[in-house]
C-alpha cells in the first residue's frame, strides 16, 4: 500500500476534528449530550487545581460553553453513566467501557502490590478485608473514615496510612469503585453495588486479552486520527508499545491500516498509521472555527506534549512543580487555541473572595501579532470564562502583554 503524506495543515485539522475542537463550541452540555462528548474524547482527566476552573470542567467547557460542573457531577454520581479509573492519570470514563479496563485492573493488581511493598507501605495488605467489611456494613467511605488509630501524616503521597493505601489498591484492582467526590476527596463503594456484573468478568483466555488490546488500539486511533504504536499505547496507557506494534502489523497486513507520513510544524515528515481512506476525510479540508478559546493544560489535545510540539510547534511544559524563580512562564498557564494554531499562553487566576479574574500575563507565540481583533476575541473569551470560574468581572494587570 502506498504511503500517503499529509501536510501539516491537514494533520492539524484532522487531529483537532477528532478532539472536537474544529466545530464551533456550542450545543447542549448535560445528560446524554455531555456523555456523547465524553465518549467522543474517550475520557476526561481529573485534576484538583482550581486557579480558574478544574481541568475536567475546562476541558468540557472549551467544547460546550453551556457546560457547568453540576452536569458532570450528575452524570457521574447520580446517573452512574461514568466511572473513575486511570489512563495516564485519574479520569472519568463512560461506564460502558468498564469491561475494557479489566486488563488495566489486572495489571495494576500485580504491579501496585509489588511497587507498594517496595515503597514500604507496610501493612496495607492486612487491611484489605477490614476495609471491605467496613464498606459492606456501613456503605461508601472516604479516606477519613478508615484506619482509626493508624498514624497519619500531612496527607501527601508518602504519608498514606495503611488503610488509605488499601482503599487505593482495592479501587485500582477492581474490588472497589469510586462513586463520587466530596470536594476532591474520593468516596469508595463495593464494585458489586455499582457496576453491572456482566462488565466485571476477568480475562481468562489469551483471545480475551487480544480483544482488549485491539479495542484499546482501535479506539485510540479513532480519537487521534493518525498515530505511531507508541502514541496508541500511551492514549489509554493500558497496553505496551510492543503490543501496539503487533496490533499495527496485523491490521496493516489485513488492509485495515495504511502507512502515512505526517508533516510536522518543522516541515519534517514522520511515519505513522491511519485508517484507509484518510486521504479523503472531509476534516482535511475543513478549516476549524476561528474562535479563540482557553484550553486546560490537561486538554486531550495537549496531553501528549511531544505530539503537540510536532504538530503545532508549541513547546508546553506545566510548571507547578518548578520553583517560582525558575519558571519560564507561571504556575499554571493556559494555552490559547485559535483556528488550527496555538497562539499564546495566558497566566490568570480567579480571586473568588474579590469576585474577579485577574490576567497576570499573556505571552503570544512567535510571529503571532496581538492586535485589536485578537484582543477583542480574548476579551470575549474572558467574558465566557468568568461564568465557569464563578466570578463576575475580569481585569488585566499592568504589563500583562509580554512581548
Amino acid at each position: 500500500m502506498n504511503t500517503l503524506t499529509l501536510t501539516n495543515a491537514q494533520a492539524r485539522r484532522l487531529f483537532l476534528d477528532r478532539h472536537a475542537l474544529s466545530e464551533a463550541p456550542q450545543g447542549a452540555a448535560h445528560g446524554t449530550e455531555l456523555l456523547s462528548m465524553i465518549e467522543r474524547l474517550g475520557f476526561v482527566q481529573l485534576d484538583s487545581i482550581n486557579t480558574v476552573a478544574r481541568a475536567h470542567d475546562l476541558i468540557l467547557f472549551a467544547r460546550r460553553p453551556r457546560y457547568r460542573p453540576k452536569a458532570l457531577k450528575n452524570l457521574y454520581e447520580k446517573d452512574r453513566a461514568l466511572f473513575e479509573h486511570w489512563t495516564h492519570d485519574a479520569a472519568v470514563i463512560p461506564v460502558r467501557y468498564y469491561r475494557w479496563w479489566q486488563l488495566r485492573r489486572e495489571r495494576d493488581a500485580e504491579k501496585l502490590r509489588r511497587q507498594w511493598r517496595d515503597w514500604r507501605r507496610d501493612g496495607f495488605e492486612d487491611q484489605f478485608q477490614v476495609v471491605l467489611d467496613q464498606i459492606r456494613e456501613n456503605g461508601p467511605v472516604s479516606t477519613s473514615d478508615v484506619g482509626a488509630g493508624e498514624k497519619r501524616g500531612s496527607g501527601g503521597w508518602w504519608d498514606w496510612h495503611p488503610s488509605k493505601t488499601a482503599l487505593e489498591y482495592l479501587w485500582r484492582s477492581g474490588a472497589l469503585c469510586v462513586v463520587g467526590r466530596e470536594g476532591f476527596r474520593k468516596r469508595y463503594d463495593l464494585t458489586e453495588r455499582v457496576i453491572d456484573e456482566a462488565l466485571c468478568t476477568p480475562l481468562t483466555t489469551p483471545e480475551e486479552t487480544t480483544e482488549v488490546i485491539s479495542w484499546c488500539c482501535a479506539g485510540a486511533l479513532d480519537r487521534l486520527g493518525f498515530a505511531t504504536p507508541g502514541e496508541l499505547a500511551a492514549f489509554w496507557d493500558h497496553v505496551s508499545i510492543s503490543e501496539a506494534k503487533d496490533w499495527c502489523a496485523a491490521e496493516l497486513a489485513a488492509g485495515r491500516l495504511q502507512p502515512v507520513r505526517i508533516t510536522g510544524a518543522d516541515g519534517i515528515p514522520r511515519d505513522s498509521f491511519a485508517r484507509p481512506g484518510v486521504g479523503t476525510d472531509p476534516a482535511l479540508e475543513m478549516a476549524p472555527t476561528p474562535r479563540l478559546r482557553v484550553l486546560s493544560p490537561f486538554d486531550p489535545a495537549l496531553r501528549d506534549r511531544k505530539r503537540a510540539e510536532r504538530l503545532f510547534g508549541f513547546d508546553y511544559r506545566i510548571e507547578i512543580f518548578v520553583p517560582e524563580a525558575k519558571r519560564r512562564y507561571g504556575y499554571y498557564v493556559f494555552p490559547l487555541l485559535e483556528g488550527d494554531r496555538l497562539v499564546g499562553r495566558i497566566d490568570m487566576k480567579a480571586f473568588r473572595d474579590r469576585d474577579e479574574l485577574v490576567v497576570r500575563a499573556l505571552w503570544p507565540e512567535p510571529k503571532v501579532r496581538w492586535g485589536k481583533g485578537r484582543l477583542a476575541a480574548l476579551e470575549a473569551e474572558l467574558d465566557r470564562i468568568i461564568r465557569l470560574a464563578g466570578v463576575s468581572t475580569w481585569r488585566f494587570e499592568d504589563g500583562w502583554l509580554r512581548r
